[in-house]
């Protein structure tokens, strides 16, 4: 298996996760936060998406699906253009109010992105340099994969909080 193969089958684990998460997932569960201060479906799905298209996106040279296909202005959020939800506030956690549809839609729209890059990729592409501003600097390989990491996290904790939700035992 090449790390090429590798790595796209990692990230279709995250589709799949997301995928399977939002579907049947109505509106009162989407922004339900566990113990009433956790982090709600929707904005893990939102966060999640936006992580791995903000990574790859400066890894790959290419413009942000969320600004490139206009999801930035179809999920209206009250937040700056640019956020991708780290350090985010308990109102700004439920400021992400969107569907289930939306969700994925971006979701899909930015596995696209990422798999098109991906597919680009050769191993000696995995040690060239991304980020010199960490010691030592980050290459390529590190950052897929700790996207990767970031995004299965939260894709975890999405799903933790489905089931939290009596309706989706259903």
């Amino acid at each position: 298996m090449t790390s090429k193969e590798l790595l796209l089958d990692a990230f279709g684990r995250i589709r799949e996760a997301v995928a399977a998460t939002l579907d049947g997932v109505d509106g009162d569960a989407l922004l339900r936060r566990p113990a009433g201060n956790g982090n709600s479906l929707a904005w893990l799905v939102w966060h999640l998406s936006r992580v791995e298209d903000a990574q790859l996106a400066g890894a790959s040279g290419l413009e942000q699906v969320w600004t490139a296909q206009g999801f930035v202005g179809r999920f209206d959020l009250p937040l700056p253009e640019r956020d991708t939800g780290y350090g985010h506030s308990s109102e700004e956690v439920d400021a992400v109010k969107v569907p289930a549809e939306l969700l994925l839609e971006y979701y899909d729209a930015v596995h696209r992105q990422t798999v098109a890059f991906l597919e680009s990729l050769g191993d000696e592409d995995m040690d060239r340099v991304i980020d010199t501003r960490w010691n030592p600097p980050v290459t390529l390989a590190v950052r897929l994969v700790s996207t990767i990491a970031d995004c299965l996290q939260h894709a975890g904790q999405a799903a933790y909080a489905k089931g939290l939700d009596p309706a989706s035992a259903l």
